[in-house]
């Protein structure tokens, strides 16, 4: 699959125009603009950044996933004269992770959204939807509807679905993904890895973190405690009731309240 034309670097989206800053990475599959409506909710009082990570939105494709290169790309976009509150949910949470842990003086306070400083083995069910992405004949698409129905048996659930499709883009009478499902698909198992023997040498980030969780998740558990106090021992953690690892997107008001705290 060839990448639709990009320009290269990171795309982003400012929200707001004063106060400190406040920078989102969103998750597998995710774009910058999911983030909207919390960063909107911001945006009266901080400076709002949403990035596409690589392979993602509008961001330039690689050659493979790295997470060490990701965090480094998002760490081009801040400064240490204008440190930032970085926010960052699931493949996302782990770059900011990485962000904060590889450049320190770039982030004021970090806020990791369902996931932990570990290796996950839930593959699995994203090869599928990669997989049913791949095999979608998008030349044979005339609406976007029917691509929801060509997905319908491999990913049932509706919400699961529309996101995906969210990636889904028309132009020029040609449809095709943002998303470079090629390397995505190939390297799975380096999304859902942690870096752990590239970070020796590397010290805990000693700033103000803030873990949310889905209460019906199981990313972050109490087996993951001993990594997240190791590498982050200044953090305290919120479950949010009745939400998965989507926490910002079936909870945004109670997410967004939580997150309000933290930067104040």
């Amino acid at each position: 699959m060839s990448a639709p034309t990009r320009a290269p670097g990171l795309h982003t989206t400012s929200l707001g125009e004063s106060g400190s800053r406040v920078v989102f990475c969103h998750g597998l599959f995710g774009q910058g603009k999911n983030w909207t409506r919390i960063g909107r909710a911001l945006a009266d009082t901080h400076r709002v950044l949403l990035v596409d990570m690589p392979d993602h939105g509008r961001s330039s494709w690689t050659e493979g996933f790295d997470y060490l290169d990701a965090a480094d790309r998002v760490a081009e976009l801040l400064s240490a004269d204008d440190p930032v509150a970085l926010v960052g949910h699931s493949m996302g949470g782990k770059i900011a992770m990485l962000v904060a842990l590889r450049h320190p003086a770039l982030v004021e306070r970090l806020c990791v959204v369902d996931v932990a400083p570990v290796a996950y083995h839930h593959g699995s069910e994203f090869a599928g939807y990669i997989e049913a992405m791949q095999a979608l004949d998008l030349d044979a698409l005339e609406r976007r509807g029917d691509a929801d129905t060509a997905l319908q048996e491999a990913v049932p659930n509706p919400l699961v679905r529309s996101f995906l499709l969210q990636n889904l883009r028309h132009h020029d009478d040609t449809w095709s993904w943002q998303l470079n499902l090629d390397v995505l698909g190939r390297d799975l198992e380096a999304l859902g890895g942690w870096p752990e023997d590239r970070l020796r040498g590397v010290a805990p980030y000693d700033g103000p973190v803030l873990w949310i969780a889905g209460q019906n998740s199981d990313y972050v558990t109490d087996e993951y405690a001993a990594a997240m106090d190791r590498w982050f021992p200044k953090n305290r953690r919120v479950t949010i009731k009745d939400a998965g690892h989507w926490v910002h997107s079936e909870q945004p008001d109670v997410f967004t309240e939580v997150l309000k705290r933290f930067l104040a």
